[in-house]
This record gives C-alpha cells, sequence and structure tokens, in this order.
C-alpha cells in the first residue's frame, strides 16, 4: 500500500535539549486536523501561514530523507515540509532565515529543487515572514478551531458584510459579540471573509471586512 507525502510521519523526532537556540513542538493544523511537527519558531510561523492558505489542503512535516554524494562524500537532506494543494500539485518546502544559509544548505537547498522539479514537483526556500501579516494570521490562528463557527452568527456575519464595513461595529450588527467575534475571526481565518491591509496594519476595531471574492451569505 503506497501513502501520500501529505500522509506520512516524519521520518525523524523533534527533540529538544536545554540550551539549544531551537525550539521543537507540535502544530494542531485545521487543515488537517492533525498535530504537525516543526523544530523552530521560524518553521512555527511557517506552519501557521500555511494552514492558514484555502489552497493548501496537505501538510506534512520532514517527510523524506533525499541522499546525494557530494564528492567523496554521502550526504543527505530531510526537507522541512511537504505541501499538498486544491489542483493537486506539490511544493516541497525548507524554512531558513536568509542570514542563516550556508554554502552546505545552499548546495542542499539546490539539490533538493532539482529532485522535486524531477518529480514534478514545486520547490520553495522561505525565509522570515513579513511581521504585520504574521501577527495578525497568528491572531486568527487562535479561533482556527471549528467549534468557533456558530452557525447563526457566521450566516447574519456574510449578510452584513456583504456590505464592507468596521470589523466591531459588524461584528455587533450581527449578534451579540461574544458570540459573532469568535466567528468573525474564524471567517477570516478561513478567508471566507477579507479585512484590508493584513499585511500593513494589525486587525482592530475599524478594519474593514468584506465579502470574500465568491463566498456568498
Amino acid at each position: 500500500m503506497t501513502a501520500r507525502f501529505e500522509d506520512t510521519a516524519p521520518v525523524r523526532p523533534f527533540r529538544w535539549a536545554r540550551g539549544e537556540r531551537h525550539f521543537a513542538g507540535w502544530y494542531w493544523a485545521a487543515t488537517t486536523g492533525q498535530h504537525v511537527g516543526f523544530e523552530s519558531w521560524l518553521e512555527r510561523d511557517r506552519l501557521v501561514l500555511m494552514d492558514s492558505d484555502p489552497e493548501v489542503v496537505g501538510i506534512a512535516s520532514q517527510p523524506f530523507w533525499l541522499h546525494w554524494r557530494d564528492g567523496k562524500r554521502e550526504r543527505r537532506h530531510a526537507p522541512d515540509y511537504f505541501v499538498r494543494r486544491t489542483d493537486g500539485s506539490a511544493v516541497v518546502i525548507d524554512v531558513r532565515a536568509d542570514e542563516r544559509i550556508e554554502p552546505k544548505d545552499a548546495e542542499a537547498f539546490e539539490v533538493t529543487r532539482i529532485a522535486c522539479a524531477q518529480a514534478g514537483w514545486g520547490f520553495e526556500r522561505v525565509g522570515a515572514p513579513e511581521a504585520v501579516l504574521l501577527a495578525n494570521v497568528r491572531w486568527l490562528s487562535r479561533y482556527r478551531h471549528p467549534r468557533c463557527l456558530h452557525r447563526r452568527a457566521t450566516n447574519r456575519l456574510l449578510e452584513v458584510f456583504a456590505t464592507p464595513g468596521p470589523l466591531l461595529a459588524g461584528a455587533d450588527t450581527a449578534g451579540d459579540r461574544f458570540a459573532t467575534l469568535p466567528a468573525l475571526f474564524h471567517l477570516l481565518w478561513r478567508q471566507e471573509l477579507a479585512a484590508e491591509d493584513l499585511s500593513v496594519e494589525l486587525l482592530g476595531p475599524r478594519t474593514v471586512v468584506r465579502l470574500s471574492g465568491g463566498s456568498t451569505p
């Protein structure tokens, strides 16, 4: 039986020891309903952004080993993530800050890119995300669980924001904000609602919210 790469277990364990620079852990992904591992805060941040992307339907961390020879040496590399998209295409992702790429890392990324191209996959090496966008998406990730999707509040919010308007005023118009705000943030997380300038300004009471393209009340 053959498993799809997005369903595979990590090929190596996630460990953390006192004094290490990186912190490993597990993140519950709304995309898969399962925990996905990360080996640094930067990987965790990128994982949150992938989880919020509606075009992503599958995520696996450390999905496989890639082996090659570097002169007389045997080398191997486990990419950070394998991502499946809604159209069936796949992207392998390595996460490394620009200033931390050494020659051996650059070689590993190039070998991975070539191998992915031969397999018909995309490859991306990504670094630190834009700070304001990350802060907004991390806030919305607190409401990523489906339990936040109160159906009555959701229907009212989609009706209210069919006409773009301020976030808090719209939530109050839709009903009791203790019910509407979690649903509103969940809809923003799922991108059924869209907020203006998420990469420029932090979410706030006056942030303009509207229906996303193709969403209907």
